[in-house]
């Protein structure tokens, strides 16, 4: 009778514990198990603490021109004016083979349009001035970045330049979620970030650039984008992160290593049709392979590093 009555108190218990998780999850649709293309990824309500849904969220992977969110961040909390003449120098350092930039050396635009065209159109010379024209200088700017990073809690996370053309800028996708609720809070990241189209008008010499957002889902209006950064490396696939409104709520979508252009598109709409009809959705064959090989390429690469340790 004495174990009797422990087990049922037990239950009783355990009823208690997660009857607010069973509430929560009775308010919505009924969700299957969502597929997505992107091999790593997390989904966050932006006014709720926790994951919605995580894919590998926990693994740090290079991140690409996601870095220049944090990038952004460092800009928005020096203080410097953004309406400040920025010279675009000579690099210090030899740019990256894919650094390809139309902007022309020591010309000069203002420090928010510089922040402006970094963000929506992923500008890597840009992103480099921005770092150059930190108080301190550049290392002292990427230092900012590592440290913010630290503040946000954003435990795996790791910068070596202000672009993402380094493979050693990494991150995982639950600490990138934590990067687009801060980002979210400037007015001035959530207009510049999803920017569709920009005129750059640049001094000494004076001449015009234009350019375009990176995010095709900006350009329309039921998708509510408030924050968004496209970016690819060959050994980050293809990434997004954005935060949108989704069934009426803010939500943080964070996609990193994807297969094709447009598949961290597609696996947006994936996410919104499951948080709206709890539908899972379906993805190709090809990124189906494409995941297998890059999880073993994360394994490998992770047994590696603990042989040697």
């Amino acid at each position: 009778m004495i174990r009797s009555a422990g087990l049922l108190a037990w239950a009783v218990l355990l009823l208690v514990k997660l009857s607010p998780a069973i509430a929560h999850e009775s308010s919505g649709p009924e969700r299957a198990e969502l597929q997505l293309a992107s091999v790593n990824a997390a989904v966050a309500y932006a006014d709720a603490d926790g994951l919605v849904y995580g894919k590998n969220a926990d693994r740090a992977v290079p991140i690409a021109s996601i870095t220049k969110l944090m990038t952004a961040l460092v800009v928005m909390e020096s203080g410097e004016p953004l309406t400040e003449w920025l010279e675009f120098r000579e690099r210090h350092i030899p740019a990256p083979a894919n650094a390809y930039t139309r902007i022309r050396k020591s010309s000069e635009l203002r420090r928010g349009d510089v922040l402006r065209i970094a963000l929506m159109s992923s500008e890597n010379f840009a992103a480099y001035t921005l770092a150059g024209h930190h108080p301190g200088g550049y290392d002292a700017f990427v230092e900012a970045m590592n440290a913010k990073a630290r503040e946000l809690g954003m435990m795996n996370t790791t910068f070596v330049d202000p672009t993402g053309l380094s493979v050693n800028n990494r991150s995982t996708a639950a600490d990138l979620v934590r990067l687009v609720r801060a980002s979210s809070k400037y007015p001035q990241i959530r207009e510049y970030s999803t920017t569709r189209y920009f005129t750059g008008q640049f001094r000494q010499p004076r001449y015009r650039l234009a350019f375009g957002n990176t995010n095709i889902l900006v350009h329309r209006e039921s998708w509510g984008v408030g924050v968004s950064k496209t970016g690819y490396l060959s050994a980050a696939g293809r990434c997004l992160v954005m935060l949108s409104e989704m069934d009426g709520r803010p939500v943080v979508t964070v996609l990193l290593d994807s297969l094709g252009t447009r598949s961290p598109m597609g696996d947006a709409g994936r996410i919104k049709r499951w948080l709206t009809t709890g539908a899972g959705g379906s993805v190709a064959a090809s990124a189906r392979a494409y995941e297998q090989k890059k999880n073993a390429a994360y394994a490998s690469s992770d047994s590696a590093s603990v042989s040697l340790n």
